[in-house]
């Protein structure tokens, strides 16, 4: 019995998969020529997760997030990063022993073997780390290097004449391709770019001042400053980036918007630029969208069971409503093309008009608001309803006249998407009603409404538990302390506190109560009781669930006040 026969007989045992598969499962890896873990991944039978800490029992070595780890960055010298990067290992730190710990996502790997054994005389330990958390680190630190580097070129002596030029001079100056792409300022953006990914950027920021260009990521909802160069490198980084845009180099008047479609890391991504003009030259502010990874679980978006019922209740629906409200950033269009993935259907015609396409879908018709051609989101709708759809998507409610063909859209028998920006679910009515929308036709057409806002996750490598005070007590609405966990700071969170986001929501489900109650005009603040009523869970409720299950703070459930 080879190695697959017998992990795949421990993934039966360990009900990874059923054992009516497993002949399936391995006949067909024989003949992909793939080994039976890759398969059971790329298929779709198991979690990542899942699969690793099963694996890591059959192996008997310890299964552990790369974040619980103190990397000494120092031993990546001893191996190439394509080598740690294809076979999927880290150096991790040699104790006083001479024991070299490894972070490996593939055990038994015999390149990986071989080549420790080659850097490293000593006894070797291994710990499991998912794969893919293994291959951000390296890219963390491969993006760092060449940033760094492309800095000291940028800032030395000799090439400060190089970078006062614009950018077609440059082109001018240079032989051949490669001197365009080793020139520094065209490795600093690239590097700049890359290196976002890793550090979990949602936005860079590129800022032009009097004397210096600075860099700063937009990392868990919050800003933080990356680099800063001379300001004389900025008509090259300028023009580079509005190249790689398609934007016009030669208008520096108007704000400007462009794409750059981009793979990092085997992974192909999206980062949609914009431009503003300032005192000191353009500002650029790009937003990264990852094309290649959008398989999200309920689960994933911060969904519960309890939540999920309500949520199964309106992807039923034959027509109506349904509204994602918060603010700009919370996350709506992701909830959204999340739920157009679960209806997603040959028997189901979805058509969608967004300002602009985020993510394309196969099988959903994408159309893109285009202002310059009159393509505006009311004459979009007015063309999809012609369209036979069973399913719209509106990326987002502008105007009165889209509020209005919106609703009648739903009351004529479609399922209509979109999103608001209200503080909470039930003032979703109101907004509405504010944009000239009937109130009978309000109550008639709305299905549900979920809030949605993104919570900062505390860091699971530094936060300190510790019971509440008087004072915490008192914003918990508790008469008993309890024991809380609180930010720190350390170096895999970027000394914040907190990594990653966590989001909270507030479902609120139209049954017949509400639909009358909307339709009797009932005030905002009795809407808001009668929901509670009916099963909504209020946002602050559903952070307070957070913060006492240790998943985030009580400073970051303060931001949820909707007063």
């Amino acid at each position: 019995m080879n190695i697959n026969e017998e992990l795949l007989q421990f993934y039966v045992y360990k009900h990874i998969i059923k054992k009516k598969d497993a002949d399936v499962v391995l006949s067909e890896s024989k003949k992909l020529g793939t080994n039976v873990r890759d398969y059971l991944l790329v298929k779709e039978y198991t979690t990542e997760q899942a699969e690793l800490e099963v694996l890591g029992e059959y192996h008997c070595m310890p299964c552990v997030q790369i974040d619980m780890l103190d990397i000494d960055e120092e031993l990546f010298s001893m191996f190439s990063f394509e080598l740690m990067k294809k076979s999927k290992f880290i150096p991790v730190s040699i104790d006083r022993n001479g024991v070299l710990l490894v972070a490996t996502g593939k055990p038994l790997d015999c390149n990986a073997i071989s080549s420790i054994a080659i850097c490293h005389s000593g006894p070797v330990d291994y710990v499991l780390t998912p794969p893919i958390e293994i291959d951000r680190y390296i890219d963390s630190i491969a993006a760092v290097q060449s940033t760094s580097s492309a800095l000291n070129d940028l800032n030395s002596e000799k090439d400060q004449e190089i970078f006062s030029k614009n950018y077609q001079e440059i082109l001018d100056t240079v032989s051949d391709a490669d001197d365009v792409i080793n020139n520094p300022s065209v490795r600093l953006v690239d590097s700049i770019i890359k290196e976002a990914i890793p550090y979990r950027a949602s936005d860079i920021h590129i800022e032009p001042f009097e004397k210096n260009v600075k860099v700063r990521y937009r990392i868990d909802g919050d800003l933080q400053e990356r680099a800063e160069f001379p300001i004389e490198s900025y008509h090259a980084i300028c023009a580079r980036l509005k190249i790689m845009s398609g934007l016009d180099i030669a208008e520096h008047r108007i704000p400007q918007d462009g794409r750059i479609n981009m793979v990092v890391g085997g992974k192909e991504y999206d980062f949609r630029v914009s431009t503003l003009p300032t005192v000191f030259g353009e500002k650029f502010v790009i937003r990264i969208l990852d094309k290649s990874s959008f398989h999200f679980t309920r689960a994933d978006l911060g969904f519960t069971d309890d939540e999920g019922v309500y949520i199964d209740k309106m992807l039923r629906m034959p027509h109506g409503i349904i509204l994602l409200t918060g603010p700009t950033g919370c996350g709506k269009s992701t909830t959204l093309y999340s739920f157009l993935k679960e209806i997603n259907d040959p028997t189901v015609n979805i058509v969608t008009v967004e300002d602009p396409v985020e993510y394309t879908m196969n099988g959903i018709n994408q159309t893109q608001v285009n202002v310059k051609a009159n393509m505006t989101f009311s004459a979009a709708l007015r063309s999809i309803l012609r369209q036979d759809p069973d399913v719209i998507m509106i990326g987002e409610i502008r105007d009165e006249d889209t509020a209005e063909i919106a609703v009648r859209a739903a009351i004529t028998g479609h399922l209509v998407f979109s999103t608001l920006h209200t503080n909470d679910a039930p003032g979703a009515i109101v907004r509405l009603e504010d944009m000239g929308v009937k109130d009978y036709l309000v109550g008639d057409a709305l299905g549900g409404v979920i809030a949605q806002r993104l919570l900062k996750r505390l860091c699971p490598a530094c936060k300190k538990r510790g019971k509440t005070t008087i004072q915490e007590m008192e914003m918990l609405g508790l008469t008993e302390p309890i024991t809380i966990s609180r930010p720190q700071g350390c170096q895999f969170c970027n000394n914040t506190g907190y990594k990653g986001r966590v989001a909270v929501h507030e479902i609120m489900y139209m049954n017949e109560a509400m639909k009358n109650a909307v339709s009797a005009k009932m005030d905002l603040e009795s809407l808001r009781k009668l929901a509670t009523q009916n099963g909504m869970k209020p946002l602050w409720e559903s952070g307070k669930e957070l913060v006492i299950s240790g998943q985030t703070s009580i400073q970051e459930l303060m931001t949820l006040s909707t007063d």
